[in-house]
């Protein structure tokens, strides 16, 4: 264990107040501006630190991690997801991985629910009208939505997020319905008002809004394919607050693009570049804002110095990641 100052590396601007005790704990080298590191800078900061502190932009697959030789022993990861870094090879290698969970469940959840509110009664197109100055007033049938109480809900990944998310969503009066790799909890159900699904296929083909919450695996890759966006019944909203990967992007924009979806909320893409998801009307996107508080932002900063200082003085880091965790 180390028993010297460490030297940690920053891949991207943090908030003020967390870069400033950062310094003052420990020889910290900031980033400059807030770009991502070019793949070059990645390698050069994990051979010349002790500790690298990544974000979701920064791949620390096993070829980086493979040239960050002997002197790093910590990556202390802003976020709670780590699909991006290789952490068996890390463990393998000697590395330890930590990440910061439980930070943004009811921020994420938030903008899921603001997400279902903005396709389901078209604020977006609201808000465009009235920007352009060319509203003439009430009118009985304009920009007709749907209303959410009475409408089933289903959650992809009933985990933190996603029970924040049911727990808002029963306070609008829709039915919470969700399907997990494994059932909760009675008492977990009971409370959240939760009905669970065994078969993925069956509840996608019978909610009226499909949240997405689940982590990007190996296993939830494409997880709403082709195939499974088809049984979702016509009229029927998804929105993705995780992790673009889950959702076939391609199948989902061909099926928008032929009415056989009614409508999406994305904050996560696949592909963001995709020109005919920002075309649609029925199409609500954002720009990853699922987490973006202060608050959330700062107490993410504050899980990475304490996974840090708690390395530095020889201890196992409190959200230490292991393989068998993911």
């Amino acid at each position: 264990m180390p028993s010297h100052r460490l030297s940690v590396a920053l891949t991207r601007r943090l908030p003020e107040p967390v870069e400033a005790r950062l310094c003052e704990l420990f020889d910290t080298t900031l980033r400059e501006d807030d770009t991502p590191m070019t793949r070059e800078e990645l390698v050069a900061a994990a051979r010349g630190s002790d500790v690298l502190v990544p974000t979701l932009t920064d791949r620390i697959d096993a070829g980086l991690i493979g040239q960050a030789g002997d002197r790093l022993k910590l990556i202390a990861n802003y976020g709670a997801g780590v699909d991006h870094i290789d952490v068996a090879t890390a463990r393998q290698r000697g590395i330890l991985v930590s990440n910061t969970p439980g930070v943004s469940a009811d921020d994420t959840a938030d903008m899921t629910m603001a997400l279902i509110l903005s396709v389901t009664r078209r604020i977006p197109e609201g808000l465009a009208l009235m920007q352009s100055g060319e509203w003439r007033g009430w009118s009985p049938t304009a920009l007709l939505g749907g209303r959410v109480s009475g409408r089933r809900l289903g959650v992809l990944g009933l985990g933190r997020i996603g029970q924040a998310v049911a727990r808002r969503a029963a306070a609008f009066g829709m039915e919470v319905h969700y399907h997990n790799r494994k059932r909760l909890r009675p008492e977990i159900e009971e409370e959240l008002g939760a009905r669970y699904w065994e078969s993925l296929d069956q509840m996608v083909a019978r909610m009226d809004v499909i949240s997405v919450n689940c982590p990007h695996t190996p296993s939830t890759f494409h997880l709403m394919n082709a195939r499974r966006l088809a049984l979702m019944k016509e009229g029927a909203v998804i929105v993705n607050t995780s992790r673009g990967e889950v959702i076939d992007q391609n199948a989902l924009t061909r099926m928008l693009r032929a009415g056989e979806i009614g409508g999406a909320g994305l904050d996560v893409y696949e592909d963001a570049s995709n020109p005919r998801l920002r075309a649609m009307k029925n199409v609500v996107l954002l720009p990853h804002m699922g987490s973006a508080t202060i608050e959330g932002r700062m107490e993410m900063g504050e899980k990475v110095l304490v996974n840090i200082k708690t390395f530095q003085d020889g201890h196992r880091p409190p959200d230490q990641v292991v393989p068998a965790m993911l």
